[in-house]
Order: structure tokens, then sequence, then C-alpha cells
């Protein structure tokens, strides 16, 4: 076997404690916050001069994570469009399922997130929608139907 699981997303924000916010209130759990610096992970990036916050988070059933980035040094670059279409080059969005897809939406909105689009059904098997959230950020959430 080639590899052993998936381990983590990285996503690179501004905002750490409003992105980590956002995720938590979808579902996710802190694992834990820190700063980063040094060689290492200069290093393993290819960036001099770094120094970052880093936070892990988990879902629920402890196989998914996402590493949140906050760099200090080098400053961030942007990528253009700031809110990139659905059929942009590169990772647009990561997929949840959920139980109830109205609730979680809802509940999201209170942390600034808004509908890309519109929750969709597709057949009697799934509704579906993206939603934007901090710092551009695009989450899929799928509700099993069936």
């Amino acid at each position: 076997m080639t590899i052993q699981r998936m381990d983590n997303v990285l996503i690179v924000v501004e905002d750490l404690d409003a992105v980590i916010a956002f995720f938590v209130e979808l579902g996710m759990e802190l694992e834990g916050k820190g700063p980063i610096e040094g060689r290492w992970v200069e290093r393993v990036i290819g960036i001099d001069d770094v120094r970052q916050d880093v936070a892990m988070l988990r879902t629920p059933d402890g196989h998914g994570r996402i590493e949140l980035a906050m760099f200090h040094t080098p400053k961030v670059i942007r990528p253009e469009p700031k809110d990139a279409p659905a059929n942009t080059l590169g990772i647009r969005r990561v997929m949840f399922a959920v139980d109830d897809i109205d609730d979680v939406v809802a509940r999201l909105r209170a942390h600034g997130a808004e509908l890309v689009g519109e929750v969709a059904q597709y057949e009697d098997i799934y509704r579906l929608c993206y939603i934007r959230g901090p710092e551009g950020i695009v989450v899929g959430l799928a509700e099993q139907l069936s």
C-alpha cells in the first residue's frame, strides 16, 4: 500500500480565531493551537523566515482533520479572484456529511457564512449545498436521505 490515510487538509487564513469558530460551529473539535517556526518548517514548506500560528481541528469520528495556518512572516499571498467560482483550478471545497443541512446552514450563517448557490436535492439520496464561510472558504454539506 502506498498511503495509510489522508491526514489533513491545510487552509491558510488571516483571522485564525474566526475560522476556528466557524469549523467548531460546524461540529469539528479543536485539537490544539500554537506557534510554529524554525528551520524544520522552512525546510518542509520551502519558505524562509516562517513564523505562523497553526490550529488543528478534527471531525467527530476522529478520521478527518483540517489544519489552519495564519502566517505572521512572510506575508500571505492573495489568490485572484478572491471568491473563485467552482470551476477554478485547484482545491475548491471540503465536503462534510451532516445530519440536518438546514440546521447547519442556519448555525453557520450566524458566523457570516452564505450559500454559494442553493440547497438542492439529488434524487432521493442527498440534499447538498456549498456554503462560503470566513475568508471565502467553501465547504460542501451533504445530508443523506436514504
